[in-house]
């Protein structure tokens, strides 16, 4: 069975009309015959959808339960029984009620389209899983409900419904979208035009996206390589020399005329892997090119024109920027550019040519015999003197029986042999050494240098140019060698380095002792540039490894640039240019090693004061509303004794003072608390430790919570040992533990028992509640978190915060158990007192203090 197809309608914001769009979609088919079937519609109470459902046959919906309230969803069951050739589905990224087939309604699409059923949907451009978080910035609105962008991509069709701000401003405005008493706050909140033209722009923008997916696989199917200029694409070619900078540029304002046009780099290596490229140039021009909002593209090819080319067809580009060619005029002699073929065989495609201080300078010409180390060359030299004179002896004697060609068979042989071992020099000197040898002795008249055969003299001219053939081939194949040979190197070391860095291995003085090992240094320091005023430039050491580190680049051997501030100093010796190139790499690495290092600084300094905040603003939600309430309560009571109309019995008088004076004592627990919490956090909480026994302390903590407290069973056994800790920071523990107990104790009363456990003394407050989840146990203890607990009656949240502190201040600690058969118990650790240990022994109820109850978070 054939899938069925998907047409999707895309909504730039809730009310453009995309349900209204997809009934019109469905008459339209209706009306031709087929056969459609509305497998769910959310008109919303909008008389026009209502009207347009009319006329369709429309599937009863699925009635189901949830938490005592009925709901309404789609019977896939029935529309796959009923297996119409076209289903409208609405709202496809709406989440089904629990027990639901599927959890989310685009899990039933895709089932009909498995069933080979078209289905024809709505969506909404807020609810696309990657715009989710940045609809909610402009907005300001979380949106729940979010479909993958993928099913949206992978739809037959998708259309979009748009409508401009004001029109759809004034839909609602008529009454068309809400109801009327919604439509003021709507339009003040979601619905301004600001954020309806920020929505719209995002509709546009990934509905672009989408359409260019499907433009290039349609190229792709059809094998079409020709350009389609449907929006500017800007390649920069870069060879890795100084130049880039300025293409990158000129690329970059070529592509910044078009609104939506793209900026690529793309740079060609040759499948070799040798290339004559800085990795400091490319690596920095690659942080340009990102930094204007563009991509950077390495590709392999030995013809870097055909590389060019046939990457900008694939990518769609429409302009292509390079440089004018740095070759001197004897090389353009030689034959056309890059440039020029790019040009000549660019076709449609608009090519830039732009000029740079390094044009028509020239590349230099390549030094010959740099392959070959100077000791195989002195040995080359050797051996082509020894064999020559052996060969021309030995074939002297032999004169009869050969001829003047396999003479020079013969010396060609021995050529090749010390081109082999010497190189280029070596073998031409032993080409021309031979040539003169064979004239003299072999090529009649002999002993003189006089040829009379022609065939002779052409013979002696072929020797010497395969002999100068071949040396070259045999020189240039050593070279080739000892590059591959230098490359694999230096890949390998900047592999290591980039990766170290870039997983955040070691430190940046490791990379700069690596940099110093590799280059046989003495020391390698990174220095920074400022300018002060009146001191000109000052130079600081930012890392330095080695003794003698430099205080300035001119105290070094070697001066590399790591940005426009950095310079990277080594001394030890001096650098050929080849180790330049690949230092400026490494000076590259230490740069972002250097960066990497001051924002993780940045990150760790922010955290404290992230936290901070985060405090602060839970201070300011959750202490607003219980410093107000206690203070309106005192302020009312005093304002109506104050008042001069109303004459107050006494006992009505008494109750308003009573109001006062309680609701002053909440304010000042809560100030109390709060100031506690702060010396702690500050480590400037005075604790006075002395020996007590735990019964006085909890027969004390109990009267305090009052007739709750008779609830309460407790096991604290008479000859537990004595505690040394502050009795009044105690019951204040025990108060705050307990009273949460009983708030959330169900059927069965808390029990309080106490044990003792070798030099420690172990206090446990048990109840029957519904528990804390293991992960949330410890997030209990944050200050102001309440973890869904609705009671906001009786405080903010601070009790187990603040108990936890005062025990570990007292050297003891709190800890979180399950409460075995359901609940939680409260385990709070106290240091008992030694025989030896001074104090004084609890006697007056006065040394306690008492706190608030606070509710568990």
């Amino acid at each position: 069975m054939a899938r069925g197809q998907l047409r999707i309608y895309l909504g730039a914001a809730p009310g453009v009309g995309k349900t209204y769009a997809m009934l019109s979609e469905g008459h339209r088919r209706h009306e031709r015959g087929t056969d459609v079937l509305v497998a769910l519609v959310e008109d919303h109470g909008r008389p026009l959808t209502k009207l347009m459902i009319e006329g369709l046959e429309a599937l009863p919906r699925r009635t189901m339960s949830y938490r005592g309230a009925t709901f309404t969803e789609m019977d896939l069951e029935a529309v796959l029984a009923r297996h119409p050739k076209v289903a409208l589905v609405d709202e496809l990224a709406h989440t089904n009620i629990p027990g639901s087939r599927n959890e989310k309604r685009w899990q039933d699409v895709a089932e009909l389209l498995d069933a080979g059923i078209d289905v024809i949907s709505t969506v909404n451009i807020q609810h696309l899983e990657s715009l989710n978080d940045v609809v909610e910035k402009i907005t300001g609105v979380p949106q729940r409900e979010t479909v993958p962008d993928s099913v949206v991509r992978s739809a037959d069709q998708v259309e979009l419904v748009d409508m401009s701000p004001e029109a759809l401003r004034r839909r609602m405005a008529h009454g068309n979208v809400y109801p009327p008493e919604r439509v003021d706050a709507a339009l003040a909140r979601y619905f301004r035009v600001g954020n309806l033209t920020a929505l719209r722009e995002l509709a546009l923008l990934w509905l672009a996206d989408k359409v260019e997916e499907g433009l290039l696989q349609y190229r792709a199917e059809h094998e079409i390589s020709g350009l389609w200029e449907t929006r500017e694409r800007v390649v920069v070619a870069l060879t890795g020399g100084a130049e880039g900078v300025t293409l990158i540029r000129r690329g970059g304002r070529i592509a910044a005329r078009a609104v939506g046009g793209d900026l690529l780099a793309v740079h060609v290596v040759r499948s070799d892997g040798l290339t004559g490229a800085d990795p400091a140039e490319l690596a920095a021009q690659r942080q340009l090119v990102e930094s204007l909002g563009g991509s950077y593209h390495q590709v392999v090819g030995d013809d870097v024109t055909a590389a060019l080319l046939e990457f900008s067809h694939a990518e769609n580009a429409t302009q292509l920027v390079l440089g004018a060619s740095r070759r001197s005029w004897v090389g353009r002699l030689v034959g056309p550019g890059i440039g020029a073929r790019v040009v000549r065989e660019s076709g449609d495609l608009d090519v830039h040519i732009v000029t740079h201080p390094s044009a028509g300078t020239g590349r230099g010409l390549p030094s010959i015999g740099t392959g070959i180390t100077a000791r195989r060359r002195a040995q080359g030299f050797v051996v082509a003197a020894t064999l020559l004179s052996a060969l021309t002896v030995i074939l002297a004697q032999s004169r009869v029986g050969l001829n003047l060609v396999s003479d020079v068979l013969v010396f060609l042989l021995a050529v090749v042999l010390v081109a082999m071992v010497g190189g280029f020099w070596p073998a031409l000197a032993s080409g021309v050494a031979g040539s003169l040898l064979l004239n003299f002795y072999f090529v009649p008249p002999l002993h003189t240098f006089t040829i009379n055969d022609r065939n002779n003299l052409l013979a002696l001219l072929v020797f010497v140019a395969v002999a100068v053939l071949v040396s070259a081939v045999v020189d240039r194949a050593a070279q080739r060698t000892r590059q591959a040979a230098r490359a694999t190197a230096e890949s390998q070391m900047l592999s290591t380095a980039a990766g170290s860095v870039l997983r955040g291995e070691g430190s940046l003085n490791a990379l700069l002792e690596r940099v110093r090992e590799a280059f046989a240094m003495d020391s390698v320091t990174l220095l920074e540039r400022s300018h002060t005023p009146g001191h000109g430039v000052l130079w600081r050491q930012v890392a330095s490894v080695g003794p003698h580190p430099c205080q300035r680049p001119d105290d070094g051997d070697v001066e590399v640039p790591a940005g426009d501030q950095l310079s990277l100093v080594l001394s030890g010796r001096s650098l050929p240019a080849e180790d330049r190139r690949v230092l400026g790499a490494f000076a590259a690495q230490a740069a972002v090693a250097l960066d990497r290092a001051r924002l993780t600084e940045v990150a760790a300094a922010a955290v404290p004061l992230a936290a901070a905040d985060r405090l602060r603003t839970a201070l300011l939600a959750a202490v607003g509303h219980d410093l107000r309430t206690p203070l309106a309560t005192a302020k009312a009571s005093v304002t109506s004794l104050l008042g001069a109309d109303v004459e107050w019995t006494p006992d009505e008088r008494h109750e308003l003072l009573a109001n006062a004076d309680s609701a002053l004592d909440r304010l000042a627990r809560l100030v109390d608390d709060l100031l506690d919490l702060s010396r702690l956090q500050a480590g400037g909480m005075t604790v006075t430790p002395r020996r007590f026994g735990l019964d006085d302390v909890v027969s004390l903590a109990l009267d305090e919570l009052g007739p709750d407290s008779q609830q309460v069973r407790t096991d604290v056994p008479a000859d537990l040992p004595e505690v040394l800790a502050d009795p009044a920071l105690v019951q204040r523990v025990v108060v705050n533990l307990v009273s949460n107990a009983l708030r959330h104790s169900t059927d069965t009363a808390p029990v309080l028992t106490a044990s003792s456990l070798g030099p420690l003394v172990e206090l446990r407050v048990v109840d029957r509640g519904p528990g804390i989840p293991a992960s949330d146990r410890e997030r209990v203890f944050a200050p102001f978190q309440r973890l869904g607990d609705a009671d906001n009656s009786t405080g903010v949240g601070l009790g187990l915060a603040l108990s936890r502190g005062l025990a570990e201040a007292m050297g003891g600690s709190i800890v979180p158990e399950e409460t075995p058969g359901g609940g939680l118990t409260m385990v709070v650790t106290l240091p008992a007192a030694g025989d030896g240990t001074p104090g004084e022994a609890l006697s007056d109820p006065g040394l306690f203090e008492a706190s608030e109850p606070e509710s568990r978070p």
